[in-house]
């Protein structure tokens, strides 16, 4: 299995599982995951949320930017998990260019008001498992179905 070729399949993951859960850390170092609707992924795995910037998990990102983003679709029996790390973006223009207007609900004042900003997810190490398309890691099958970015692209991770 090529990086290229499990690339594909994180891609088509989080395509159809549409939610996903972003896991951060409080101050004690417990994780806290919460369903969000992020936007489609980039093609390098660049993944963004709108939040609100005054929630508990843009508080949680401010201290310690380390983040785990987990994808499932339970069709394929596939998920992904991707670590890595976020960084809030306050941009008049980004918040702009990444609004859903089904999310005016929770963000009255659209994308230009306060109560609105996103969270730009950076991958930097993924697992995936897809035993529809016989992508399995130990004990089920490959020995290595983990990537890790190396540089502007991915590799293959020497031990899962």
């Amino acid at each position: 299995m090529t990086p290229e070729a499990l690339l594909d399949i994180v891609h088509k993951i989080i395509e159809a599982a549409v939610y996903g859960f972003l896991i951060t850390l409080d101050e004690s170092g417990q994780p806290n995951a919460r369903v969000m609707q992020p936007f489609p992924p980039e093609a390098d795995l660049t993944i963004w949320f709108g939040v609100s910037p005054h929630s508990r998990k843009v508080r949680e990102l401010r201290r310690d930017s380390r983040a785990t983003v987990t994808f499932y679709d339970p069709a394929k029996i596939a998920y992904v998990a991707l670590a890595g790390s976020c960084q809030i973006v306050d941009d008049l223009e980004e918040r702009r260019a990444r609004w859903m207007e089904e999310w005016r609900l929770f963000f009255t004042a659209g994308p230009e008001g306060d109560d609105y900003a996103l969270v730009r997810f950076t991958p930097e190490r993924i697992e995936v498992m897809d035993f529809t398309r016989q992508v399995t890691p130990p004990p089920f099958g490959l020995a290595h179905t983990d990537l890790v970015r190396d540089g502007d692209g991915w590799r293959i991770a020497e031990s899962g």
